[in-house]
């Protein structure tokens, strides 16, 4: 038995158009996934139950459905309610609010990471709580968040494979598109799994550079005020004369 690479490169094509769904799946998940995922953490910390219980239920409820099951219920219970999107928009959807409940946990975790007194005493010089989050938590929260972002991101890379189950023209289904034609499932599943592999490693890349060029920003983003402030209130240490 040899490896026929020609079957490969003969449909060269077909999995540069699925590798381009792929990202353009996987981007849309991630990035709407994020954005909401922010306001249920905080939701989620708010000391009033009537706000945080019914986001500790959304992350549990997303959390503990596997990613598939999940998927068809919203392409086959969408309808049902008179709503038809298309698969792919069904996906991106599903898989966003799939990773938004892990986003949110991992958000919530780093905000937590952040010693209490940062918050009381960003409060204690005047800032407004969201000006707090924004000027003080959300640098300093930065290293913890984006190792674990960066996981859940590549898991959603790989989740989008499900996509395949629609119909979706992601990498996967294009795969077996290949593989039901040259019935060489080695050779097109080998180059499946290598293009998924570099996908993910530069969306780790990616993540790592942000994490690189933020934090920096985050160091240099205190006004001197801020800095003045922090300092008498112990926000960061006195310099040593």
């Amino acid at each position: 038995m040899t490896l026929d690479l020609s079957i490969i490169t003969d449909n060269a094509g077909l999995f540069a158009q699925g590798a381009v769904a792929t990202v353009y799946i996987s981007v849309a998940a991630i990035i709407s996934g994020l954005l909401i995922a922010f306001p249920v953490a905080l939701l989620r910390l708010s000391p009033r139950r009537v706000m945080s219980w019914p986001a500790v239920a959304y992350v549990e409820l997303f959390r503990n459905i596997p990613f598939i099951v999940m998927l068809s219920l919203f392409f086959y219970g969408l309808p049902f309610f008179g709503l038809r999107l298309q698969p792919m928009t069904t996906g991106i959807v599903a898989l966003a609010l799939f990773g938004s409940a892990y986003f949110a946990e991992i958000v919530r975790g780093a905000i937590l990471s952040v010693p209490r007194g940062q918050m009381e005493s960003a409060r204690a010089i005047g800032m407004s709580y969201l000006r707090a989050l924004r000027e003080i938590i959300f640098p300093q929260m930065l290293r913890f968040f984006i190792p674990a972002a960066t996981n859940t991101s590549i898991s959603l890379v790989k989740e989008s494979a499900v996509l395949a189950t629609l119909s979706v023209a992601e990498l996967t289904y294009q795969g077996l598109i290949v593989q039901g034609q040259t019935f060489a499932p080695f050779e097109v599943f080998l180059a499946t799994a290598t293009i998924y592999w570099g996908l993910t490693a530069l969306l780790a890349a990616g993540f790592r550079t942000s994490e690189r060029r933020l934090g920096g920003q985050a160091q240099r983003g205190f006004s001197s005020r801020h800095r003045l402030a922090a300092r008498y209130l112990s926000l960061e240490p006195e310099p040593r004369s």
